[in-house]
């Protein structure tokens, strides 16, 4: 009995040896921090975004010299997201992604599983409030915010000189009166006004916005029909276009080489556009900065936002964790950061710590002088707040539609009641 039991206790000592050996082997290495890690962000317009993504990744990388950042130019994105979310393969989807403000709440309504939470993640403490709102859903923030979209006019002061006008012509006032000095100008020297795209609703959403007003009431009903807001907006458009005071053009390239190559006298557009109109550095100190122009008939105010977007990390990201704390670190917590792109991009901040650095109130040179950084941050702590709601794009595109019908002859109360239409029975699918 002493042999058998001595046999067992040898039995029993193998087992648990071999138990505790393969407990070993089922441990999985602990992770390398020092790794090599790729992550792919796609975002668009290389003067600015793209631009401003490269410059975190230098810092980033000053301390996460393993991670490598493909920082890719994808100017249809929503489309391509659309399209991949909606079959069901994500595998090709990038790392980080650059979402416009209007359209996150689509995404995240309509993908809830597609993207993931910041919270806790990303301090995103210190950014402006109404810039979180746009990526806030059900308490979770999915959103890190960049820029914030505030709308100037952008003048070529000597082209308006050569006109007999100043740039200060030009500040505060009407829609009414800016067509008004369009035709000076145009009759003076040949060139048009302003630009922008066909097909384009940015001149809309401006006045717009400059009235506090949208595609939807407060109560997230669609307000287009009865919107006498969207209405006077359609009006004024129309009257720019058939008075010569815009210069469509066909696309994005075609709307950039218009300022750059001085066939268009301004362009009103949110301050995102600087990086792309300091690339003409043959026109240095001919350009200055006014505000927008506002209604003459409908309360409103000469400040509106145009664009704005924030970074948002997708749930198919092999290293959520480091992209998010590339965001962390650089976008939400680097003031050099901000230093560094905000001269060449105009990329103005709603991270609050980075208006405070000192670049914010340098004379740029390449207007003349002028402290645009501080005239544009004045002008965005006056701008109307407005709800996007999820069919955002839905009533875009059909305003754009009834736009264009009007300038066919289409009645704007006809136009618009189409449009109005349109958009309820997409919404009551």
């Amino acid at each position: 009995m002493k042999k058998i039991g001595c046999i067992c206790l040898m039995a029993l000592l193998c087992a648990a040896l071999f138990v505790t050996g393969c407990s070993k082997k089922a441990e999985a290495p602990a992770a390398d921090p020092n790794a090599p890690v790729t992550l792919t962000v796609w975002c668009w317009d290389p003067n600015f975004n793209v631009y401003a993504m490269n410059e975190a990744v230098k810092i980033y990388r000053r301390d996460h010299p393993n991670v490598t950042v493909n920082v890719l130019d994808i100017t249809d994105i929503e489309q391509k997201v659309t399209t991949a979310l909606s079959a069901g393969e994500t595998a090709d989807l990038p790392d980080i992604l650059l979402n416009q403000d209007n359209s996150i709440q689509r995404f995240i309504q309509t993908y809830p599983d597609a993207y993931l939470p910041i919270t806790g993640k990303v301090d995103i403490s210190q950014f402006a409030k109404y810039k979180l709102d746009v990526g806030n859903y059900e308490g979770k923030n999915y959103g890190v915010p960049f820029d914030n979209g505030v709308t100037a006019t952008f003048l070529r002061r000597d082209i308006v000189e050569q006109a007999g006008l100043q740039v200060s012509d030009f500040n505060d006032i009407t829609w009414e009166r800016y067509i008004e000095l369009g035709q000076i100008v145009k009759e003076k020297t040949g060139v048009s006004m302003v630009s922008a795209q066909s097909g384009s609703g940015d001149f809309l959403m401006i006045m717009l916005q400059g009235a506090g007003k949208w595609f939807f009431d407060d109560q997230g009903k669609v307000y287009i029909k009865d919107n006498p807001v969207l209405k006077r907006a359609v009006e004024v458009y129309k009257e720019m276009i058939e008075k010569g005071v815009v210069l469509q053009v066909p696309d994005w390239n075609a709307y950039i080489a218009s300022l750059n190559s001085g066939t268009a006298a301004s362009t009103i557009q949110g301050c995102w556009i600087i990086g792309s109109i300091v690339i003409a550095t043959d026109q240095a100190g001919k350009w200055a900065v006014v505000n927008t122009p506002k209604f003459a008939t409908v309360d409103s105010v000469n400040y509106s936002s145009q664009g704005g977007s924030g970074w948002m990390v997708l749930a198919n990201s092999k290293n959520p964790d480091i992209a998010m704390d590339l965001l962390n670190k650089t976008f939400a917590g680097s003031k050099e950061f901000y230093e560094t792109i905000l001269p060449s991009s105009g990329a103005i901040a709603t991270w609050l710590p980075a208006a405070d650095s000192a670049v914010y109130s340098q004379p740029h040179e390449f207007f003349g002088g002028q402290k645009i950084y501080e005239d544009l941050m004045t002008y965005a702590g006056k701008v109307l707040p407005i709800k996007f709601g999820v069919f955002n794009y839905e009533a875009r595109d059909a305003v754009i539609r009834a736009m264009a019908e009007v300038l066919q002859g289409t009645s704007i109360d006809a136009a618009l009641e189409t449009a109005q239409k349109s958009v309820e029975f997409i919404i009551n699918q």
